[in-house]
């Protein structure tokens, strides 16, 4: 089976901007109910995954709780490096499960590592219950 029977689109899935202001990142994962987005940068291209933790480390390193001062702040400056890796759109679905242990989410990439979208675990676990 293709990963691309189980993408939902970039255009179907949240995720936030590199350079948008903590805040932002923190008004979209509220309104959607997420635990974690993908970020991308301005050229499309995926440079990591965001979650509550990271924007709870962060202010709490800080100290800064304010919402003034989350405008100061980028979702550059909390991503972590290597967290949630992306995967190509030839990856196996073996190699998709087990990617999908760490995260509720996989994102993927073409081969110029733009954004395609996302693979869920659900979606993962139900290929395979089907199978």
């Amino acid at each position: 089976m293709n990963v691309l029977m189980l993408l939902k689109p970039k255009e179907t899935v949240q995720y936030v901007f590199d350079h948008n202001t903590l805040r932002q990142g923190l008004e979209r994962m509220r309104t959607h109910s997420y635990t974690a987005l993908p970020v991308i940068n301005s050229e499309g291209k995926y440079v990591g995954t965001v979650s509550e933790g990271d924007f709870l480390y962060y202010i709490l390193d800080r100290r800064e709780s304010g919402m003034k001062s989350q405008e100061k702040h980028y979702i550059h400056d909390i991503l972590r490096e290597n967290f949630n890796p992306a995967v190509r759109i030839d990856v196996t679905m073996d190699e998709l499960l087990e990617r999908a242990q760490n995260q509720n989410f996989v994102p993927v990439t073409d081969d110029l590592g733009t954004f395609i979208g996302i693979v869920t675990r659900q979606d993962i676990i139900k290929h395979f219950v089907q199978k």
